[in-house]
């Protein structure tokens, strides 16, 4: 891990260097965005082995037929490329090399769409619970992803209805279902099975009323 987050920190230099023999001109305004989740997901990726914490446990077993498909966000924990007030979908299928097609969807409250897509290798066959993402994006193949995965299954209901998904380092946490909003039980029994995984639920991110006025009229 130590040689990945070295070669992660050597390209991010070789990039400003190459950008500046060139003779482009980047301004700070114009890179931070990008800058800001290079340094969340490789900072992240480069920690997550060295911490020494034990990981969550995961669902035993996940059915990816079953898995794939639309899920919405109930709730999340703070991350550096996600606004605060921003709904979102994550949507799966099966890519005839093996891999998973990742297409993720953030609604802002006035209705209006940015994504960004991407793929998935699964780690851990036949349990398929532990899984590596990468994005389709300039910078995503600056960021490392630690051998364990950035996107563990931890739990799933028998009807594929609901699910838990987050980091091993138990920094990022997405509460999953398969419509817009659901009963105050279900939620409640969802950040219960996250707290019992030593996520930090009292930091969720959620709002239930915004995401069903704006998610209710979105397309598959």
């Amino acid at each position: 891990m130590k040689n990945e987050c070295e070669t992660f920190r050597g390209r991010t230099r070789a990039f400003r260097m190459s950008c500046s023999h060139r003779g482009v001109t980047w301004s700070f305004a114009m890179l931070r965005p990008a800058a800001l989740v290079l340094l969340g997901l490789g900072l992240t990726s480069c920690s997550s082995s060295r911490s020494g914490v034990i990981a969550p446990g995961t669902a035993a077993a996940v059915d990816f037929s079953r898995y794939a498909g639309r899920w919405y966000e109930l709730a999340r924990l703070p991350m550096p490329f996600q606004k605060a007030n921003e709904a979102a979908i994550a949507e799966y299928a099966a890519n005839a090399d093996g891999t998973i097609s990742v297409h993720n969807i953030a609604i802002r409250p006035d209705g209006s769409q940015r994504d960004i897509r991407g793929y998935a290798k699964v780690l851990n066959p036949p349990e398929n619970t532990k899984l590596a993402v990468r994005f389709k994006t300039w910078f995503g193949p600056l960021i490392p992803v630690p051998k364990e995965g950035n996107y563990w299954i931890l739990y799933v209901d028998e009807q594929y209805q609901e699910a838990i998904v987050g980091t091993p380092n138990r920094k990022y946490l997405w509460l999953l279902a398969r419509t817009p909003t659901t009963s105050e039980a279900s939620y409640a029994a969802l950040v219960a099975k996250a707290s019992q995984l030593g996520f930090d639920t009292t930091r969720l991110l959620r709002d239930p009323l915004r995401q069903g006025s704006a998610l209710q009229g979105t397309q598959p």
